[in-house]
């Protein structure tokens, strides 16, 4: 793999794509970057730069697809291109923190708060920026995502849910932009404890909860889920009544789960899918990509998986 120089290094060439891992999981797209061709990379923190065009990554959670590299003698001068350029820009700083800062404070606010669930995620531009060196500036004015480094914080509710995991899934619908409503039918696969059916139920749609083991018994207590105590591998699509959501957050081999998510789709038995893809050991890119390369479907690491990647699908019209 690609040496990491420390923060603060400049490559030897000009940048033109750039890919932010998550925290832990630098590695992992690299690898993914390296089968994608993209090219020698240059580490900046968690930010890998590349001189070649921006490739389609599943494991970055930001990608700056349009960088620049400025001169910036002074903070003030730092500000007065990217404010000439555009409003909102996001920094990151894996170095140079109090120069960084004194930037951030020369540019026209932007302090998002943690997220209310349902919300739609925002549709202001936003730019991405980071400081080379004292002197260099490495901005892009368009990136992949609308979010501050590709973060995305809820106002986390520490009562109902039975485990973390619903957060993955407030993520995913946030970024969808869409969830399930009142009127909306849904199945969860493999739902113990219930973190996925909780948020579903929550948002007033009905709930089929599949799963051998029960769930916590304040959600399956709840009017609108129904819980059926089966394998999610050993239920016949074609035995079901078409519903609105498919979702899944089993642990299970990512080529089970391919499988799993093809036969659903050709049973035109859900409208729309949102699957986790957890990896075991070591991670399994073939599959990704299978996942990715599926028709109405995309695949994305949110900032709320761990070797785990989303796969959201839906049907045509829905």
């Amino acid at each position: 793999m690609t040496a990491r120089p420390e923060a603060g290094t400049q490559p030897a060439w000009p940048v033109r794509s750039a890919y932010l891992a998550a925290p832990g999981f630098e590695a992992v797209m690299e690898q993914e970057l390296a089968r994608k061709g993209a090219g020698d990379l240059c580490w900046h923190g968690r930010l890998a730069l590349s001189a070649l065009p921006p490739v389609a990554s599943l494991w970055a959670i930001d990608i700056w697809d349009a960088p620049e590299q400025h001169a910036v003698p002074s903070i003030k001068g730092a500000a007065r291109i990217m404010r000439g350029l555009q409003r909102n820009w996001a920094g990151y700083a894996p170095a140079m923190h109090r120069r960084s800062a004194l930037i951030t404070d020369a540019l026209p606010p932007v302090r998002p708060k943690p997220v209310s669930f349902p919300s739609t995620p925002p549709d202001a531009h936003l730019g991405g920026w980071t400081l080379l060196a004292p002197d260099v500036l490495l901005l892009s004015p368009t990136k992949s995502t609308p979010f501050i480094n590709g973060e995305v914080a809820f106002v986390e509710n520490r009562t109902d849910p039975p485990s973390r995991a619903y957060l993955k899934l407030w993520e995913a619908l946030y970024r969808l932009g869409r969830w399930p409503v009142a009127g909306e039918t849904c199945i969860d696969l493999g739902a113990c404890p219930g973190g996925w059916t909780w948020v579903a139920a929550s948002q007033g749609a009905h709930v089929t909860a599949i799963d051998r083991a029960p769930l916590a018994g304040s959600i399956a207590a709840l009017p609108n889920v129904t819980c059926r105590y089966e394998s999610a591998f050993g239920l016949d699509p074609a035995t079901c009544e078409p519903v609105d959501w498919l979702f899944s957050d089993i642990i299970a081999y990512p080529t089970r789960l391919l499988a799993l998510a093809q036969r659903w789709i050709a049973s035109g038995r859900a409208a729309r899918i949102v699957m986790t893809i957890k990896f075991q050991g070591e991670t399994d890119h073939d599959t990704a990509e299978a996942f990715a390369t599926i028709p109405g479907g995309r695949v994305l690491h949110l900032w709320h998986n761990k070797h785990e990647l989303t796969f959201f699908w839906q049907r045509d019209g829905a």
